[in-house]
């Protein structure tokens, strides 16, 4: 799978685990040259406290476009420091 946003890749894995629809890229597989650590947090009743990353290509920032979860509860442990994204960063195989 890939993640792209503004013609760049941010992402690349064939170990993505799906939850919700989303799929969660492995930590090693971002480029961590487009990510930038955000105040923003929330809350899932089962996997616990998200942070997020904002994604910087260029002279353009998508804000919060990324998640991911630290500390997840239990439940939701597979996914410790996995990936997620939104907000128009585009999913691909």
């Amino acid at each position: 799978m890939k993640a792209t946003w503004n013609g760049q890749t941010l992402a690349e894995s064939d170990e993505t685990i799906i939850i919700e629809n989303n799929h969660y890229f492995p930590p090693t597989s971002i480029q961590k040259e487009f990510f930038s650590s955000s105040e923003t947090t929330s809350s899932c009743p089962w996997k616990g406290e998200a942070s997020y990353y904002s994604i910087t290509v260029g002279d353009k920032t998508n804000k919060d476009a990324a998640w991911y979860y630290f500390q997840p509860k239990e439940a939701a442990k597979e996914i410790k420091g996995y990936v997620a994204f939104w907000k128009g960063v585009e999913i691909t195989k």
